[in-house]
């Protein structure tokens, strides 16, 4: 008897579709992706970005159309678990790139059932 394949978690797709979206968006405005779902002991960064002066943590946020905002799990906590899985980032990775600042952003995906893009909010220096 063959072995079942796992289902896929929607949850998950729709997240990377979202992130592809916001990962896409940031080198429209001159970012280069250093890394994507970078894995800390506190969680997982879901994009770094350089543009050769500002290294951004970007927090991407993303919803179905019609099912609340991108916002709503932002709070205290996740900003503050963000902060730390950046730490970890800068303490471990030696050859980083360097610039002169780092901005904490979040990018906020609303999409409709079929992954098309219904919108984009990008809140810079949002935390």
């Amino acid at each position: 008897m063959p072995i079942p394949t796992p289902t896929p978690d929607p949850r998950q797709a729709l997240g990377r579709r979202g992130e592809e979206l916001a990962a896409q968006h940031l080198e429209r405005l001159g970012f280069r992706i250093v890394a994507r779902n970078y894995r800390t002991r506190h969680g997982e960064l879901d994009l770094v970005a350089f543009d050769d002066v500002t290294l951004v943590f970007a927090e991407v946020k993303t919803r179905r159309h019609g099912s609340g905002t991108p916002w709503d799990s932002l709070h205290v906590r996740k900003r503050a678990q963000v902060r730390r899985m950046a730490s970890a980032y800068l303490n471990r990775e030696p050859d980083r790139p360097r610039g002169g600042m780092l901005r904490f952003d979040a990018i906020g995906v609303v999409l409709r059932g079929d992954g098309t893009l219904v919108g984009l909010e990008h809140l810079e220096g949002a935390f």
